[in-house]
């Protein structure tokens, strides 16, 4: 399974971005997409998660209210519309396939990783 990610930039404080994850390959399974994302000063952190059917989702606290992860299954792909961002959203985001949503937060489960789209926001 290929993932690509597509959609960051450059933003002011209080903008809005959204990111795209497009799936090839091996995409006739069913899976949970993730996006987490990293910081040259910290460790790879979970963002949100999306079961298969899109009728569950997980966010982390500190996006939870600004950010809303979606699907798109005809077209393997996942979204992830930010807004309100800050500062400290700054950071490469990454597009992940787990099977689990249970344990979607977790870096160590996840199965495939996209190569990464820079989302830089400024104060």
């Amino acid at each position: 399974v290929q993932l690509v990610e597509s959609g960051g930039g450059l933003v002011q404080a209080g903008g809005s971005l959204r990111l795209s994850c497009a799936a090839s390959g091996r995409t006739y399974d069913t899976y949970v997409m993730s996006w987490f994302r990293q910081t040259p000063t910290k460790e790879r952190e979970f963002v949100a998660a999306i079961s298969w059917s899109g009728d569950n989702t997980r966010y982390s606290n500190s996006v939870k209210g600004r950010f809303t992860i979606s699907r798109d299954n005809a077209k393997n792909t996942v979204y992830l519309q930010m807004n309100s961002l800050k500062p400290e959203d700054t950071g490469v985001y990454y597009c992940a396939i787990t099977s689990d949503l249970v344990y979607s937060d977790l870096s160590s489960l996840v199965d495939y990783w996209g190569k990464g789209t820079l989302v830089t926001v400024s104060s």
